[in-house]
């Protein structure tokens, strides 16, 4: 299946399979700006990208396991579901529990994107 991707922002990244659709349940997502996730608050970290899901489909926005574990962010309403009729950005919704500020850089691996029926 193909999914048309928009770039919104012209530093956006395509999402991939790291090692291939067969091989991969999830394509990263990466923060197309720089930002700082302070602890206990949770912000909307935008991708830069929209998609065109065909009718049947959902994409479903799931944290980073390393991400969760060395710097305990999470996404507080995972897996976040993007319906099929939604043309807006993807922006990712996470939440910082640890106690130190946690930086995201542009181009950094922010979640995964896992496209399901």
């Amino acid at each position: 299946m193909i999914i048309p991707i928009q770039r919104l922002h012209p530093d956006a990244v395509i999402p991939q399979y790291a090692h291939g659709p067969g091989e991969d349940a999830g394509m990263d997502l990466r923060s197309v700006v720089d930002l700082v996730l302070e602890p206990g608050l949770p912000q909307a970290v935008p991708t830069g990208l929209a998609i065109a899901l065909p009718s049947g489909f959902e994409a479903q926005l799931r944290m980073r396991s390393g991400l969760a574990l060395r710097h305990a962010l999470i996404l507080p309403n995972a897996p976040a579901t993007i319906d099929p009729g939604y043309r807006g950005e993807l922006r990712v919704i996470v939440l910082n529990c640890g106690r130190e500020p946690y930086a995201v850089a542009k181009g950094d691996r922010i979640a995964q994107m896992v496209i399901a029926r």
